[in-house]
């Protein structure tokens, strides 16, 4: 045996061979240290039958049948249901009924609110329960079209009261314009129905010693508006009109017939609110139009009122022009007593009817016998006429008959619009 002493190495290998490296083993279990036991094995899985589903009563899948057609219930109970459909005739058909209905509910739809639905649901109240003072047939236009114009009002946001708003009329045989803004429209409503508050003794949101005339009265509110107009004067201006109808309604018959002036002309007080209504319907489409805001004419015989208005005030307009030299002149009259010609006014729609325009003689008025043409307008395009809103020459009218006369009445009746 070699040593280290002689050159050996003391793991037997000869002195030029690389070392071994030996692996040393792992420390000794405890004494106390059992073999890990042996894994139990797991127990048989027996597959069993699924579990019957539960019975459920008729009266019980009976009651079920409104959450089925609304898909609401689970999908246990939704089985049990369609089992039942196919065994009990009479579930079924109610089925039927209830998912028939479950689709009227999701109809495709505008959900807009129909503008006319507060004036329908007060006529329904009212027409169960009168009112103690009910506000007279005359003044229900204005009413109208004033409860209108305030629930879209109330719709709009504060911003849109600076929206601008381009005022449209007929004047000097061409369209003027003039620009403001939603307050500003508002403003102009309620300094013309300060000509009617005044002249029922309610205050003058212009003040005492303003003028008459619509456009100075407007020009005047706006010169002094200052900071400009906002969403403040929906209260003034609604305020206002409620003290109008209040007055109108507590003030007896015979108010109907009060003279109210605008300088130039005068109107009864019943013809005096229906031109306010009418003018409250035409800034309401322009505000309307201004904002977005889904806007409708109104009702057929408020309507019919306000072309029928426009109706009787033609002749007077006609004459006007005669004078200024803008209008042919009357015819004389073969006999007299004779009525003189006239034209028939034709409107279609919703509240038209039939006119007869006298063109020499107020007596001509309803004479169809000496009718020398005829005149045929839809009734919100005839109100846009009157209202400045469409000329003369852009009227969409079928014209028969005497041309010289058709022009004149449609151009006297575009010169009726103002600011």
């Amino acid at each position: 045996m070699t040593g280290p002493l002689d050159g050996g190495s003391h793991d037997g290998r000869e002195p030029d061979e690389p070392p071994l490296f030996l692996r040393i083993p792992g420390p000794r279990a405890a004494g106390d240290d059992l073999d890990p036991p042996e894994p139990e094995p797991e127990p048989e899985t027996l597959s069993e039958p699924a579990p019957e589903p539960p019975r459920l009563s008729h009266k019980v899948l009976k009651s079920l049948l409104g959450a089925w057609a609304l898909s609401a219930c689970s999908a246990a109970e939704t089985g049990l249901v369609e089992d039942h459909l196919t065994e009990c005739a009479p579930c079924a058909g109610e089925a039927l009924r209830l998912r028939d209905a479950v689709g009227l509910l999701h109809a495709e739809g505008n959900l807009d609110l129909d503008p006319r639905l507060r004036s329908r649901v007060l006529e329904e109240c009212l027409g169960r329960r009168p009112a103690r003072v009910p506000v007279p047939g005359w003044a229900a236009p204005y009413d109208a079209e004033t409860a209108r114009l305030d629930a879209l009002l109330r719709d709009i946001g504060s911003q849109d009261w600076h929206a601008p708003v381009r005022l449209q009329w007929f004047a000097d045989d061409r369209t003027t314009f003039r620009k403001t803004t939603v307050a500003g429209v508002m403003g102009h409503l309620m300094t013309v129905d300060g000509v009617v508050a005044a002249a029922l003794g309610l205050d003058d949101p212009v003040g005492q010693g303003a003028p008459v005339d619509p456009t100075d009265r407007t020009e005047t509110f706006w010169r002094s508006a200052a900071p400009p107009p906002t969403r403040a004067l929906h209260e003034p201006w609604r305020e206002q009109s409620h003290a109008l109808i209040r007055t109108v309604s507590f003030a007896g018959r015979g108010v109907a017939e009060l003279s109210v002036t605008y300088g130039e002309f005068a109107l009864p007080l019943r013809d005096a609110l229906l031109e306010r209504a009418f003018e409250c319907w035409i800034h309401g489409t322009d505000i309307a139009e201004a904002v977005a805001y889904p806007y409708r004419p109104p009702s057929g015989p408020h309507l019919h009122s306000m072309i029928d208005l426009g109706a009787r005030l033609l002749p007077g307009a006609l004459a006007l022009r005669r004078r200024a030299g803008l209008a042919g002149p009357a015819r004389q009259l073969v006999a007299a007593g004779s009525p003189g010609r006239s034209l028939h006014l034709l409107v279609e729609g919703a509240g038209g009817g039939d006119w007869y325009i006298p063109l020499d003689s107020p007596a001509a008025v309803g004479c169809r016998e000496l009718s020398v043409g005829q005149v045929a307008l839809d009734a919100v395009e005839f109100c846009q006429v009157v209202a400045g809103r469409v000329s003369p020459e852009d009227a969409a009218a079928g014209q028969d008959g005497d041309r010289e006369a058709i022009r004149d009445v449609l151009f006297a009746a575009a010169a009726m619009s103002r600011l």
